[in-house]
């Protein structure tokens, strides 16, 4: 039965890392924490005259380059001017060419979150009329294509990599200290460090076509890795780089130095090496939480060491798991049963650290329970988590097999030595025959490599014959199956947009549609600020009811970047309508609560393109008017 198993480990293998292939090319294109939250001229609008910007909010601070805004004619010509503007911290605005006819007009945006990941998309509006435009709408797809699939899969070797490394040293230097000396699991670790290495400079020349044109043959454009390298995603990377150069370092001293010491002596250096790759393993895990979800939203200053603690507890688990499946299956060496249950603990301990983490993390992220169905993270969040409740079933069962690992299991028993010495013994006479003959030192060799393969084999049944260590075995690589598919999905969470953001946006998309489609015909405009002094920046919102001839109710808020009320000293509106040489028509609203102000009886006289201007005061000298066009009648 031993014998047939291996060829069904490999065939499974290769059958989750197929299934874990296929779940990373149908992940699509990567989602973004970043959502447009609002627009001005809004989606489908029909304006009757040409605004002057065009102008995005988004859910939170993105990066913008010189085309990341782009307005296109029904033609498919630009019409904006300049590098976008940042408007108010999360709004962004482009100008626009004056005269422009009328038409359909196509805004398409290219931008990266704070959380490094890329998000684009396209609306129109018209001026005058509606009118056809040879510019398609669905707007360019933000790390999708053979590059996204790359940049995807190279962030799956960079988490396996960083795993199977830090789990693989771990399990070493907490579990079984004679492992420094066991050579599959020398090259395991040597692998882990390996696939990082490699996957991070794969990610760093892919990250300048990945966020932007998303072609193959920029990848290896300098001036777009230069780009690259100013980023906060670049900067995390070369960290990585940097960090892997020590972490080479200590895996160096603890295959070599450290397994050629005396158990005394490594007992001293072990305290010492545990430290080191604490430090070196938390960098490298920080290298991810600085630049991803955790390094924005909520609670940055929690969210990012919390990442770091959870990223550490995956690897002592998962990468410690792979570091006994590969012992149990490729070690000649026995492993104790002390080592065993030492890594049972270590594993419990890190399955509480991540329940604790992920609650966390998950409310961070989703912030309702409808989210868990509602958005396409938490219906994801969820199915990690049957992977997770399976994965601690199968390892309760591991812990029973452990409990019943007996000292047999490492040593063999007196009559199974026996019976493998007598072949040995044969083999010494012939040995000694063939030096007597001549000393044939071609024969010499030949028989030296029968006898080690001979005694291999021997240490293999040995192992192999105990049917607890067997059952341990089975149940490990049923682990270590599930822990595959389990890293997939994780993979994919990183690159998909947090379900806190999905419902905020979704929010904000049908309250914008109602506004602009309400029958009462209410009138709703939002217009960043800037004073120009300190805490000067910020958002007032007009709303007008019912936008119509005769007597309109207003309310004015004002908030600052963060959504929250904003208490300033004064705010003064007024309405003109300049083609008819009405007004300016002064407005001074009553404060009613923090960031809230109204009045009542606005009497409009006429119907036409009003414009609204509003006055905003922050302190005794920094004030400033903001104002936009509205159509009311």
């Amino acid at each position: 039965m031993t014998q047939t198993i291996a060829p069904r480990v490999r065939i499974l293998v290769l059958l989750l890392l197929a299934a874990t292939g296929l779940l990373l090319a149908g992940a699509g294109p990567a989602s973004a924490h970043a959502a447009l939250t609002g627009s001005d001229p809004q989606q489908g609008v029909v304006v009757d005259k040409a605004p002057t910007q065009v102008s995005l909010t988004f859910s939170e601070k993105v990066a913008m380059s010189d085309d990341s805004l782009r307005v296109l004619d029904p033609k498919g010509k630009r019409v904006d001017t300049g590098k976008p503007s940042d408007v108010s911290g999360t709004t962004y605005a482009v100008q626009l060419h004056s005269g422009l006819p009328d038409g359909t007009y196509t805004v398409t945006y290219q931008v990266v979150s704070e959380d490094s990941h890329p998000v684009a998309g396209a609306y129109t509006f018209s001026v005058g009329a509606p009118s056809k435009t040879t510019v398609s709408a669905s707007g360019p797809t933000a790390g999708g294509g053979v590059v996204g699939w790359l940049y995807g899969f190279g962030r799956y070797v960079s988490y396996a990599g960083f795993i199977v490394m830090v789990g693989g040293a771990a399990f070493v230097l907490a579990c079984w200290q004679r492992g420094s000396g066991v050579r599959p699991l020398q090259r395991l670790v040597v692998s882990g460090w390996l696939a990082l290495t490699s996957a991070t400079l794969l990610l760093l020349l892919l990250r300048g076509s990945y966020t932007g044109s998303g072609k193959l043959g920029d990848v290896f454009d300098l001036s777009l890795l230069g780009e690259v390298l100013q980023t906060k995603t670049g900067a995390s990377m070369v960290s990585r780089l940097l960090l892997l150069a020590a972490a080479a370092l200590f895996i160096a001293v603890l295959f070599g130095a450290y397994d050629k010491r005396e158990d005394q002596e490594k007992r001293d250096l072990t305290f010492g090496l545990a430290i080191g790759g604490t430090v070196v393993a938390a960098g490298l895990a920080a290298s991810w939480a600085m630049a991803e979800h955790a390094s924005t939203g909520l609670q940055t200053g929690i969210a990012m060491p919390v990442d770091v603690v959870h990223l550490l507890a995956v690897a002592a688990w998962l990468g410690g798991l792979t570091a006994l499946l590969v012992t149990l299956y490729r070690a000649d060496t026995p492993i104790e049963r002390s080592a065993v249950r030492r890594f049972s603990r270590l594993a419990f301990s890190s399955v509480v650290t991540l329940v604790a983490t992920g609650i966390y993390q998950s409310w961070r992220q989703l912030g309702s329970w409808s989210a868990f169905t509602d958005t396409t993270y938490g219906q994801l969040l969820l199915v990690k988590i049957g992977l997770v409740t399976l994965l601690v079933g199968i390892a309760w069962i591991s812990r029973r097999w452990t409990a019943r690992l007996g000292d047999s299991a490492v040593a063999p028993s007196v009559e199974v030595a026996e019976q493998e010495e007598a072949p040995e013994r044969e083999r010494e006479k012939e040995h000694v025959s063939a030096h007597a003959k001549g000393g044939d030192s071609q024969r010499d060799a030949q028989l030296a490599r029968q006898r080690a393969a001979v005694d291999a084999a021997r240490q293999r049944r040995q192992r192999d014959a105990d049917p607890d260590r067997f059952g341990l075995r089975r149940s490990v690589l049923a682990e270590a199956s599930v822990a595959v598919v389990l890293l997939a999905i994780t993979t994919v969470l990183t690159q998909t947009e947090p379900g806190r953001t999905e419902e905020d946006a979704k929010a904000a998309t049908s309250s914008s549609s109602s506004s602009s489609t309400s029958s009462s015909g209410a009138l709703t405009l939002d217009m960043p600020f800037d004073t120009g002094g300190e805490d000067g920046k910020g958002l007032v919102r007009i709303d007008l009811d019912p936008a119509r001839v005769g007597a309109n109710e207003m309310h004015v808020y004002v908030e600052r970047p963060n959504g929250r009320g904003f208490d300033v000293p004064e705010v003064k509106v007024s309405f003109t309508l300049e083609s008819k040489g009405i007004g300016p028509l002064p407005v001074v609203p009553d404060h009613i609560t923090t960031g809230h102000w109204s009045a009542n009886g606005i009497q409009l006289p006429m119907a036409g393109d009003w414009k609204i201007a509003v006055t905003v005061r922050t302190s005794d000298i920094d004030q400033t008017t903001v104002s936009k066009n509205a159509q009311i009648g």
